[in-house]
C-alpha cells in the first residue's frame, strides 16, 4: 500500500501498517552499488565482527547457513536458559523455568476513579482513565526517583495505534475507502483516548509477584484528545507550526502513534511519534507551501476518520497541523502534573525510538531510526553537557545541539553528516530559510546530503560501556537488485537485519564510526532468503523482522520482532537473545513468544535483570493466514481471546512481566 493510499480492505491493521512503510517520495538518489556485493571477507570473519560491507554474498544465497544446524552450543554462551520451541497458538509461552504473567491490559483502570472496563459500552471519557490500546515501548523508572529499586517503580507505556475491528462490536474489518463505514464521533473519541501513554506505579512483593496500583497518585494518561504538550527548540513559534487553534505555534494537543522510546540520564522518558501521517485526512493543494513537505512524509495517510470530526486532522483545513507531529516527546513520569515537551532540535521523522548515552565529555547523544523503507539513521549531539545536579533541567540539552544523518560507506565506515542550515545544500536555493525549516523537513535535508537509504531502521540501543550501537532494520521488500548498498545488501529483504555501529574509543560525538552486520535475518534453511546466522543457531533460534531491542545490565543484547507470520516464518513474534561476541556471535535463541496475530514490543529489564517487562500488541490481528485458525479476525470471532479467554471479552493488548522461577537474574547462572 502506498503511503498515499488509504485502502486497507481485508488486510489486518498490522499488515496495512507494515505496507504503509512504502518507498518515500523524492528520497535520496545515493548511487546504488549492487555489483559491489562480492565477498571480500570470509563469513566467519564477519560473524566475529569484521567490517561487513561487501561480504554479503547472501545476494545469491552463498552466505546462508546450511539446512543441517548444530544443537545450540551451551559452552561459552552468555545466556543460560532452555530454548523455547517456535510455533503458533492462541496463548503466549516462555522458556522453561520462567513465568510470564499479565500485569495490565487494555481497559484496566489507570487514573483513580476510572470505571470498570465494559467493551460493549465504551466511552471516550472512560477510556481516557483506562489503560490504552496497543502498548509498545515500556520504560521502567525506579521509585523513589534517583534510586535503583528493582521492586518498586513507574512503568511508562506507549499506546501506538488502534484496531477498530477488534475493539468495537459490530464494526467488522472496514474498507477504509468506504468512508469509514460504522465509525462515529463517539468511536473516534474512544480511539483518540486509547492512544498516547500510560504511567502506572508497579511493585514486586516478597513472593516475586508484580502488581500495579490503580490508586497511585503517580498514575497518568496522556492522550491526543486532551493533553497539552509544549513545542520547544528551534521550531517552537515558527509560522509553519502555527494553526488557527494555536496561533503562537507553541502548544500541541496530544501525541500520536507513539512507538518506541528511551530513558534519559536525568530520569525522564523520550517517546517517539512514528506514523503520524496516517491520522490526517483531506487533500493538500499542489500549490500549498507544505505540499513538498507533506508528500515526502506521506501526508495525508487516511488511516483514521479523525479528520471528519476534528478540523486539525484535515490538511485541507489545517495544513500546518502535521508539522506539529513526528517529534521526540519528553515526559516526566515522576510529576503527573508536568507538561510533556516536543524536542524539535532532534528532528522530525517517523521516529521509532531513541538510544541515549552521556559521552565521556558530558555531551548527551541520542541515536534514532526513521521507520520507513529507504529512510535514515540519525544521531543528535547536545551542545551543552550533562549536570547530574540539575535534574530534569537537563532536558534543555535536547533543545540545543547538532542533528546528524548516517552515510554507511562500503569500506565499513559511517560518516555522520550534519543537518545545519546554511551548510552544503541546506540553503535557500533548496527551499530552506532557517534551521526550523531543516528540522521540519528533516527527511528532505537528509536526502540532499546523500544519506544511506536503509531497510526500515527501527529501534536503536546503546551499549553502556563498550561504544557499540545496535540498530534494528526490520525489512524492505521494495528494494530491488539494482538498488542495493553495502549496509542493505539484500533485494526483497523480507527478513531484515541488525547492524552494529562501533564508536571509536567510545566517543559517541565522533563524526566517523565503524559498522558491521551482525545477522541477516530469515530462515537459514532456505538459501533463496540469503540469511546469515552463526551455525550454532537452532531451528528455533532464527527470526525475521527485528524491531525493538534492549541491552540488559550484563551488556547482553535482546531482540523482539514484528512481522513473523505463517507465510514468512511459520512462527509468531517473540523475544530472542542474541550473542554479539566470540565464537557464538550471531547466534539467536528463543525465550518468549506471543499469541497468534500479536506483535512483540518492549522490552525493558529492571535494574537487577530479575524481571523483564514486555508488551504484547494487537493479539488476534489476523488468523486467516494461519493454518488451524482460518478466519478473518474481528471482535465477535477473534483468532484468540488472549489474555482473558473469556467469551465476553475481546483480545486485549497487555503488558507482561517475566520472572525466573525461584528468583534471580534472567538467563544467568
Amino acid at each position: 500500500m502506498d503511503t498515499h493510499d488509504s485502502k486497507a480492505t481485508q488486510l489486518t491493521r498490522a499488515q496495512a501498517y507494515e505496507l504503509s512503510e512504502d518507498v518515500p517520495t523524492n528520497r535520496s538518489t545515493q548511487p546504488t552499488i549492487g555489483d559491489v556485493i562480492n565477498a571480500r571477507l570470509g563469513r566467519r570473519d564477519m560473524m566475529r565482527g569484521a567490517l561487513a560491507v561487501s561480504a554479503m554474498a547472501a545476494i545469491g544465497g552463498a552466505a546462508t547457513m546450511g539446512t543441517s544446524r548444530h544443537a545450540y552450543a551451551q559452552a561459552g554462551s552468555s545466556f543460560d536458559f532452555e530454548e523455547l520451541t517456535a510455533g503458533v497458538d492462541a496463548d503466549h509461552h516462555v522458556a522453561s523455568g520462567y513465568t510470564a504473567n499479565v500485569l495490565i491490559r487494555w481497559g484496566d483502570p489507570v487514573v483513580p476513579g476510572a470505571p470498570d472496563f465494559d467493551p460493549a459500552a465504551q466511552t471516550a471519557d472512560a477510556q481516557e482513565l483506562q489503560f490504552g490500546y496497543n502498548n509498545d515501548y515500556l520504560g521502567y523508572l525506579p521509585l523513589p526517583a534517583g534510586g535503583n529499586s528493582a521492586d518498586h517503580g513507574l512503568l511508562v507505556v506507549n499506546h501506538e495505534y488502534t484496531n477498530e475491528e477488534l475493539m468495537f462490536p459490530g464494526l467488522g474489518r472496514q474498507d477504509r475507502d468506504a468512508e469509514f463505514a460504522g465509525m462515529t464521533a463517539e468511536l473516534v473519541g474512544v480511539e483518540m483516548a486509547a492512544h498516547g501513554l500510560s504511567v502506572v506505579e508497579v511493585t514486586r512483593d516478597d513472593s516475586g509477584n508484580w502488581t500495579y496500583n490503580p490508586a497511585s497518585t503517580y498514575n497518568r494518561r496522556i492522550s491526543p484528545r486532551s493533553t497539552e504538550i509544549t513545542l520547544s527548540g528551534p521550531v517552537a513559534g515558527n509560522p509553519r507550526v502555527q494553526t488557527s487553534a494555536d496561533p503562537s505555534g507553541t502548544t500541541v494537543i496530544g501525541t500520536i502513534n507513539n512507538c518506541a522510546g528511551g530513558l534519559t540520564p536525568w530520569g525522564t522518558v523520550l517517546t517517539a511519534e512514528e506514523n503520524f501521517h496516517g491520522y490526517f485526512m483531506g487533500e493538500a493543494a499542489e500549490d500549498s507551501p507544505e505540499f513538498r513537505n507533506h508528500e515526502r512524509y506521506g501526508v495525508p495517510g487516511g488511516w483514521y476518520a479523525w479528520g471528519r470530526y476534528e478540523d486539525r486532522f484535515d490538511v485541507g483545513r489545517e495544513p500546518n497541523e502535521p508539522n506539529r507531529f513526528g517529534w521526540m516527546v519528553e515526559v516526566n513520569p515522576y510529576d503527573p502534573n508536568s507538561t510533556p515537551i516536543k524536542r524539535t532540535a532532534m528532528g522530525r521523522a517517523k521516529h521509532e525510538g531513541a538510544g541515549l548515552v552521556v559521552n565521556g565529555d558530558g555531551h548527551v547523544v541520542a541515536y534514532m531510526g526513521d521507520d520507513q523503507r529507504f529512510d535514515y539513521i540519525y544521531k543528535f549531539v547536545s551542545n551543552g553537557t550533562f549536570d547530574p545536579s540539575a535534574g530534569t533541567d537537563n532536558g534543555a540539552l535536547l533543545d540545543d545541539g547538532t542533528l546528524y544523518v548516517a552515510r554507511f560507506n562500503e569500506d565499513g565506515t559511517v560518516d555522520w553528516l550534519p543537518l545545519v542550515f546554511g551548510q552544503g545544500p541546506l540553503t535557500e536555493a533548496n527551499g530552506f530559510t532557517s534551521q526550523a525549516d531543516v528540522l521540519i523537513e528533516t527527511r528532505i535535508a537528509a536526502d540532499l546530503l546523500g544519506a544511506t537509504p536503509m531497510d526500515r531502521p527501527e529501534d536503536i540501543d546503546v551499549h553502556p560501556t563498550n561504544g557499540r550501537i545496535y540498530a534494528m532494520l526490520t525489512n524492505n521488500t521494495r528494494r530491488d537488485a539494482n538498488d542495493l548498498n553495502a549496509a542493505n545488501p539484500r533485494p526483497e529483504n523480507a527478513g531484515g537485519h541488525i547492524i552494529e555501529i562501533v564508536e571509536r574509543d567510545s566517543d559517541y560525538t565522533a563524526t566517523q564510526s565503524d559498522w558491521s552486520i551482525l545477522v541477516l535475518a530469515g530462515d537459514p534453511g532456505a538459501p533463496e532468503v540469503g540469511a546469515m546466522w552463526n551455525d550454532a543457531t537452532t531451528e528455533n533460534g532464527w527470526f525475521i523482522a527485528p524491531d525493538n531491542c534492549a541491552i540488559d545490565g550484563q551488556g547482553r543484547l535482546w531482540v523482539t520482532t514484528d512481522g513473523n507470520n505463517y507465510e514468512a516464518s511459520g512462527r509468531t513474534d517473540g523475544v530472542w537473545s542474541m550473542e554479539t561476541d566470540g565464537d557464538l556471535r550471531g547466534t539467536g535463541k528463543l525465550f518468549y513468544r506471543v499469541p497468534v496475530g500479536a506483535e512483540m514490543c518492549g522490552p525493558m529489564f529492571t535494574p537487577d535483570d530479575t524481571s523483564l517487562f514486555v508488551a504484547v500488541q494487537h493479539p488476534a490481528d489476523g488468523g486467516d493466514e494461519w493454518p488451524g485458525f482460518g478466519r478473518t479476525s474481528v471482535y465477535e470471532d477473534p483468532s484468540t481471546r488472549w489474555p482473558d479467554f473469556d467469551d465476553n471479552m475481546p483480545p486485549r493488548p497487555s503488558v507482561v512481566v517475566i520472572t525466573r522461577d525461584g528468583g534471580g537474574p534472567i538467563a544467568s547462572s
